[in-house]
């Protein structure tokens, strides 16, 4: 009897420690097969994610009392169809996201590795998520949606009003050097949303550049970044309009060359049913230089997402990019297939002679 009272009190004090403290394991499993079409017809399992970026993570809080409590994130990404981390194409490593922090009604602080405010307040704006085939190019062309090294602060909602912002240490000689610096604001109040952010990135190195998406005139830039974005939807009930508009200037440090990539998207999801969403997707893209050629592209993208349940869904997407006056974008294919590079070891992209790429992705998802 009374080993029985001590097992039930231990049972009792344990049961308590576990009410303040917690750790959820979360995941996305999603690949299926992505055609391209251009120069050649190149066809592979796509990588990343068609839908939504596969990944692995780890978040945990505990209640310190009188509303304080300490968090954690650990996320990985990984490529569904060879098992690899798809920032490092080896093991797992949590470049997705790696956060402690504290929060409470004031917020929360966190340090650590993670997605910035100003992407997070205006990259919901593209219709299809900033992922696939039928994604906006916005977030490419050197521009890091991370801070490493960082502080972030998120403020509390105030009636539907947030804003954030992070510091990245750049950790180098110079203090400039490898250095962000971004805010971003957020209201969301019923059927109406709106976003804004503003980035900068010091001295950043050319081999962080994304040079299988980089028009070939921002490739004489590097070092410098300013990008200004805002965004905002609207949602009818039958359809949700979104949109929005993002600069990014590059700037060579020490010299007075610059450039600036602008993007304007629009985009439509509307219900099918009760387990259906359509969505359609304009992108234009712009490259303006000092005394230089203005490339320009046009995307077109629409897709269909069937939920079979909470967790699984179906979907497929088409997309159609058009480069005009030497532009060199493609589409966000997520390593499905490779053309190899050239002499510069820039990688090839799948365009015809004319500049243009069609793509198609058939796939699944499944979150747990």
């Amino acid at each position: 009897m009374k080993k029985s009272l001590i097992a039930l009190a231990v049972l009792a004090a344990s049961g308590a420690a576990m009410a303040q403290s917690s750790v959820t394991l979360y995941g996305v499993l999603d690949t299926g097969l992505t055609y391209s079409k251009g120069k050649e017809s190149v066809y592979g399992l796509t990588h990343v994610g068609g839908n939504t970026n596969s990944r692995l993570g780890f978040r945990g809080v505990e209640d310190l009392g009188n509303g304080l409590k300490a968090t954690f994130n650990l996320e990985a990404g990984m490529g569904v169809d060879d098992g690899t981390d798809y920032f490092t194409g080896n093991g797992m490593a949590f470049r997705r996201t790696s956060t402690v922090g504290l929060a409470g009604n004031f917020g929360e602080v966190r340090l650590g590795r993670m997605l910035t405010s100003s992407y997070l307040a205006v990259s919901r704006y593209d219709a299809f998520g900033d992922t696939g085939i039928g994604a906006s190019r916005a977030w490419g062309n050197g521009y890091a949606p991370r801070a490493e090294n960082a502080i972030s602060y998120t403020s509390p909602s105030f009636n539907g009003f947030k804003f954030g912002g992070e510091y990245g240490f750049g950790e180098q000689k110079k203090a400039r050097t490898s250095r962000y610096i971004g805010v971003g604001a957020t209201y969301d109040n019923g059927p109406l949303s709106l976003g804004v952010g503003f980035d900068r990135m010091n001295d950043v190195a050319f081999a962080e550049l994304d040079d299988s998406v980089t028009p070939a005139v921002v490739e004489k830039w590097s070092d410098d970044l300013t990008t200004w974005q805002l965004g905002g939807a609207y949602n009818f009930g039958v359809a949700k309009l979104l949109g929005f508009y993002k600069q990014t200037k590059y700037k060579e440090v020490g010299a007075n060359d610059s450039a600036k990539f602008k993007t304007f998207g629009l985009g439509v999801t509307a219900p099918v049913g009760a387990a259906g969403e359509l969505r359609v997707a304009y992108n234009h893209y712009r490259v303006s230089a000092d005394g230089g050629k203005t490339p320009k592209a046009n995307q077109l993208s629409a897709g269909y997402v069937h939920n079979l349940s909470k967790r699984t869904a179906l979907y497929g997407t088409y997309a159609y990019l058009k480069n005009k006056k030497d532009a060199n974008m493609g589409l966000q294919l997520n390593g499905a297939m490779s053309l190899g590079k050239d002499a510069a070891g820039n990688q090839l992209l799948n365009l015809s002679n004319s500049g243009v790429q069609h793509g198609l992705q058939l796939g699944i998802r499944h979150a747990f």
